[in-house]
Parts: C-alpha cells; structure tokens; sequence
C-alpha cells in the first residue's frame, strides 16, 4: 500500500526511532505552583493558606478534605500530612496593582504576559510569579521576598510589625532538598509536642484522684482551734462554722417569721405607710367599688 504514483519514502517514515521525552513547559509548570491551588487544582482565592512544607491551597479546599477524606480527590498525597487547621497559616499577601485578573478580555489580540502574578512583595515589589523566591512567617502570616529579608535584616515583621525568628521562616513553593528539611523541623515539632502531652496528662489523672479520695470521704476535716479535728456532722463541727457567722440556728429561725410581718405592724409614720395598698386608705367602700375593678386596686 503506498508508494504508488511514483512517491519516494525517506528514512524517518520508515524507520521508526526512540519516542523523545516531552519537556515541561516551565512557564505552565511555574503557574500551576503559584497561580492554582496544590490540592484542588483551582485558580488561587483568597482566603490562601500554606502549610508547613511551603504549599499554597484555597482554605476551602483544605476544609472539604478535613471533612471528607475518604471522597476520591486528585493530589490527595499533597494533602497527607495535614493534620487540621492548626497545621496551617492564613497567607497575609499584598496585591499587585497591574494584575487585572478576570477583567481582562482575553481576545488574542494583544500580547499577554505570563509572568505577571496576582501578588507582589510588599518590600521590594517583586512579582510573586516563580522566579524569586518567596517566604512567609508562621509568627503572622506575612509573605516576602527572599531578597527583602536579606537585605533589610531585622527581627521584626515589614509588614505588621510582629516580632519573629529565623526558624519562623518557611519557604513557599520550595525545592526538593528545601522540602526534606521542612518536613524534618515539621517531625521534630510535632514529636516535641507528643512528648509535652503526657506529662499534661499525669497532672490531670493526680487531680482526679484527688477529687475522687474526696469524694469517697468525704470533705476534708476542720482543725478547731483547740488543735481537734472536727469531723462532718459533729456538734463541734457545726459551732465551729456557726461561730464565725455569729449565728446559731435558733436565731436563723427567727429571721423568716420576721421578714413575714406585714408594714402596717411595724413601727413607721403614717405617710411611709399610706404609700402601700394594706392601708386604710387605699381601701374602698362597697359604693366605690364596682364589677370591673381589681382585688388590690392601685388607683381611685
């Protein structure tokens, strides 16, 4: 079959050589690192947050797996050392002001650039695109540029102002060796708080116990002043915290029938008095009265 017409073949069509390895195009490979997010593979919205290996994902994203892992989600491995929202920090990003975003009208009859990002470093105004590394601090949040750091040292935040360390320092999107050593400081932290817990746990079963002896035996016994223990349910007991007080409980008695006796028993004018109904005042006659009114009217 072919070859007819008297068409000649060459060499590549007839001998078929090794396939050739398909590049990656870096401008591609580039955008999807810092243009979508790692887990859901969607376009970055803000709130953005990173994770302690340096990854940026849409915190919706992170929150539909935390609450579902079994659902069947691309790039689940991404996801696998987080733990829950604790394990991540909200991204305090600055804007670019030249990024237009979805305004654009993308007809093809203008060149589009594809290093532009959507954030800049608030220091130097470097493009969050690729090709400067960036960092973030896990004090606050605030992302920046390598160079920044660098170049203006200090211990405390460009941007907010909050105080921070070196070991606070997480590069995002970083390489492969950056990585293996973020993920070594993140074993190492997360092994130090392991360790921290029990001991948390040991005050909490001694208090307890303590609470349950308690329980079994009753309140702790009361040193009367004669240097003998009073026990519950004790007459030197029941003096002891009676005394204080100043009251016994015949006098205790006496107070409610006290508080019972009407105003009009007790030693007051005739005017304090005639300000409550039970006076003699505030009584009708039987002409006063008719159907409609109340058993204790406050008006004449």
């Amino acid at each position: 079959m072919g070859c007819d017409g008297g068409t000649i073949p060459k060499r590549h069509e007839l001998v078929k050589g090794p396939k050739k390895v398909e590049k990656v195009d870096k401008n591609a490979q580039l955008a999807a690192k810092w243009k979508y997010c790692a887990l859901s593979q969607e376009k970055l919205r803000r709130p953005i947050v990173s994770c302690e290996l340096g990854r940026i994902y849409n915190k919706a994203a992170v929150i539909e797996y935390l609450l579902d892992k079994t659902a069947e989600r691309p790039n689940t491995e991404v996801a696998s050392h987080i733990r829950g929202m604790k394990d991540m920090k909200e991204l305090n990003l600055t804007d670019n002001p030249e990024w237009e975003g979805e305004r654009r009208n993308a007809k093809g009859d203008r060149y589009e650039d594809m290093h532009c990002a959507m954030f800049i470093c608030p220091v130097v105004g470097l493009e969050m695109n690729g090709k400067h590394r960036f960092c973030y601090l896990q004090t606050c949040g605030c992302v920046f540029s390598d160079r920044a750091l660098k170049e203006v040292k200090t211990e405390i935040c460009h941007k907010c102002g909050d105080p921070f360390k070196e070991e606070d320092i997480v590069v995002l999107n970083g390489t492969k060796e950056e990585m293996e050593k973020l993920r070594e400081k993140m074993e190492e932290r997360r092994a130090q708080a392991k360790s921290k817990k029990p001991k948390r746990n040991k005050v909490a079963e001694t208090a307890s116990k303590l609470s349950e002896s308690k329980d079994a035996t009753g309140t702790s016994p009361v040193d009367l002043p004669g240097g003998r223990p009073a026990q519950n349910g004790s007459e030197s007991g029941q003096s002891a915290v009676a005394g204080p007080s100043g009251s016994s409980s015949s006098s205790k008695g006496a107070k409610p029938s006290a508080a019972k006796r009407s105003i009009q028993e007790t030693e007051k004018s005739e005017a304090f008095k005639s300000l409550f109904t039970t006076h003699s005042s505030a009584k009708r006659t039987k002409a006063q009265m008719s159907n409609w009114v109340t058993h204790t009217p406050y008006h004449f």
